[in-house]
């Protein structure tokens, strides 16, 4: 039950820092989803940093991890945004939208984890 509080509060507080980034960044005039788009990558970025200290360091716990991680940012990050955003795109025709903004989320996405990770070990 202690597992499932933490991850709980952790993706409580990952949901609302999203909410408010969405708020601002996401665009109404252009239409582009930056917001989703931030909290993606720099959601990528806090789990490498998480998890490269865990794994180099061994010095977070179960609970850390379980906390930062999976619960925060699981619920600052958001695939079903990101789902339906390029629905949207796909809908409306916008098809070189649809391509930057997916191919610029898994590419920077994972180069946002890489990065994090080699953070924690040289530095």
């Amino acid at each position: 039950m202690k597992h499932l509080l933490l991850v709980f509060l952790g993706g409580g507080l990952g949901s609302s820092l999203r909410f408010w980034i969405g708020t601002y960044l996401n665009s109404d005039k252009t239409g582009i989803p930056y917001g989703t788009f931030l909290a993606n990558i720099l959601g990528s970025l806090f789990i490498g940093i998480i998890l490269g200290l865990a794994l180099k360091n061994n010095t977070l716990s179960q609970n850390t991890i379980l906390f930062l991680a999976t619960g925060f940012c699981g619920g600052f990050t958001t695939f079903s945004a990101f789902a339906y955003e390029n629905h949207v795109f796909l809908r409306s025709g916008d098809f070189m939208t649809f391509a930057l903004y997916t191919i610029g989320s898994f590419v920077i996405g994972f180069a946002a984890v890489f990065f994090g990770m080699w953070l924690v070990k040289y530095f």
